[in-house]
């Protein structure tokens, strides 16, 4: 029993010196993206590159091997809490896949993605592509090398996705890509056809900057963030990051001009905050003390940005509040106008701003562009002109500038290849959720329209949040809704919902 206790605190000792230091580099994140004057990027990364050098370094030890391999024994694994257990197999899954990655080159690509990152910022601005290609090209070959380091089966691009939604296989998402095109087509057919023009004037009027700041803490409180355990603040590019799990932080962007979209991306980064900070006490301090994927993540912040905040339930509780901040813009606009507005479906250059029905094909344009460039297909040279071809093919616009094209997404220059697919598989994630979740709450509706969101985010920490990364997606999937994905309860949301807001005739 003693060796056993021993190596227990030897395993926590190690892995406590890599949440502290993982905890440095989160805070450093932050502030290079919403505070850092921009002559404090070069050091700021360096210390990013160093620390994240540290933190391979004891996560790949032999004294984490060693520890790790008695864990694993049964006569010692049989002892362990299963908060404990699921973060000892998820240290050794990262242990056996880093292992493999040289220091030097590990701590050269962080070095590399935190200047990419400011890069990428000053790119945008100045609508510069150029200036960004050197550095993606840069992590497009670390994703190749890495790919070849760690094996792959079928297509290479099924290592990145294992990343960020283990069980997900190239195989499976062009089956569920090409039912969605198919029926999201369909769907646009249908409403172009049907020719009714929905007004949204309402919103292209200035909206106060401060006004629209306090709109979105209200919103994030009623909804249930703990602003006790967070914050949010302003960035270029809208995210949510835990430092731990009572310091989970919010960003959003805001402009005088776009009231929908810093109040959706507000809603949409709460809903990110809230599935951090309401993981189980009982695995904090371990490595599944985090959402279990970029899937289920996205599922939660689209639920609460989409099927709650652009409901019709939403606005008929929330228009007060909104119209008493903007009574110069909204006092004569009836609940049923601003519903009608905020789910106007017009294609959009920008992913971010983009509707409902039209986001799944943005999606694709760069799940298709990612696959590409990983086989070797393309090289990063032919991005924007295969970007705006495909825009132009799928949804009809074509960008003018690479701002509003191939620069507008922040995660290829943070190295975040095979993340985007999770966004569409958040979508039928979620609305998969919600078909079981109004089975489990039959007043499901009126606790919207009410504004009594604890019942909801209480199905949602019981079912989803409470068990971190102790369950794989696919298996809360099962777990929660008795089926694996199915893409056909979010078309079928689509269309309910569509066919109300455009009054379309039924068939």
């Amino acid at each position: 029993m003693a060796d056993f206790q021993a190596t227990v605190e030897n395993y926590q000792n190690i892995t406590k010196k890599i949440r502290h230091l993982s905890e440095a580099i989160s805070l450093m994140h932050w502030d290079l993206q919403t505070n850092a004057p921009k002559g404090a990027i070069q050091g700021r990364s360096e210390a990013i590159g160093g620390l994240s050098g540290e933190v391979l370094k004891l996560s790949v030890s032999e004294e984490m091997e060693k520890t790790l391999n008695e864990l694993l024994k049964e006569e010692y694994f049989n002892q362990l809490s299963s908060a404990m257990k699921a973060s000892v197999l998820e240290d050794k899954k990262e242990f056996d896949r880093y292992k493999k990655v040289p220091q030097d080159k590990f701590e050269a690509y962080n070095i590399l993605t935190s200047k990419a990152q400011a890069v990428w910022q000053e790119a945008k601005g100045k609508n510069d592509f150029n200036t960004f290609q050197p550095y993606l090209e840069e992590i497009i070959t670390y994703k190749r090398d890495l790919i070849e380091l760690w094996g792959y089966e079928g297509h290479p691009y099924n290592t990145l996705l294992e990343e960020y939604e283990p069980g997900i296989t190239v195989e499976k998402l062009d089956n569920i890509f090409n039912y969605l095109k198919e029926n999201i087509i369909k769907l646009l057919q249908k409403i172009n056809a049907y020719l009714n023009v929905l007004d949204d004037s309402m919103f292209q009027k200035p909206y106060n900057i401060e006004k629209q700041k306090e709109i979105s803490l209200l919103i994030l409180d009623k909804m249930g963030y703990d602003f006790n355990k967070g914050r949010m603040d302003e960035s270029a590019h809208p995210f949510t990051i835990q430092i731990n799990l009572n310091d989970v932080r919010v960003t959003t962007n805001f402009d005088e001009h776009s009231f929908n979209n810093a109040f959706f991306a507000s809603i949409h980064e709460g809903g990110h905050g809230l599935y951090e900070q309401n993981v189980s006490e009982e695995l904090k301090n371990t490595s599944v003390c985090t959402g279990t994927s970029m899937g289920i993540h996205e599922s939660q912040s689209r639920f609460w940005e989409n099927m709650v905040g652009r409901s019709l339930e939403f606005w008929l509780y929330f228009e007060d509040e909104i119209k008493k901040a903007f009574p110069e813009n909204l006092e004569n606009v009836s609940t049923e106008q601003i519903y009608r507005a905020i789910n106007k479906i017009q294609p959009s250059l920008i992913r971010i701003f983009a509707d409902e029905i039209t986001y799944s094909l943005h999606i694709i344009v760069r799940y298709e562009l990612e696959k590409e460039l990983i086989s070797g297909k393309i090289e990063v040279k032919d991005l924007p002109n295969l970007w705006n071809d495909k825009m132009e093919e799928y949804l009809g616009i074509r960008p003018e500038q690479d701002s509003e094209g191939v620069l507008q997404d922040v995660h290829w220059s943070a190295g975040l290849l095979g993340y985007f697919p999770s966004y569409s598989l958040g979508n039928i994630y979620a609305a998969q959720f919600v078909n079981k979740m109004k089975k489990d709450l039959p007043n499901y509706h009126d606790l919207i329209r009410q504004g009594e969101f604890k019942s909801i985010l209480n199905w949602l920490k019981e079912n989803i949040h409470c068990h971190g990364k102790t369950l794989k997606p696919t298996e809360i999937i099962e777990k929660v809704t008795g089926e694996a994905i199915n893409p056909k309860y979010f078309i079928e949301y689509l269309e309910e919902k569509y066919s109300s807001v455009y009054n379309l005739p039924m068939e």
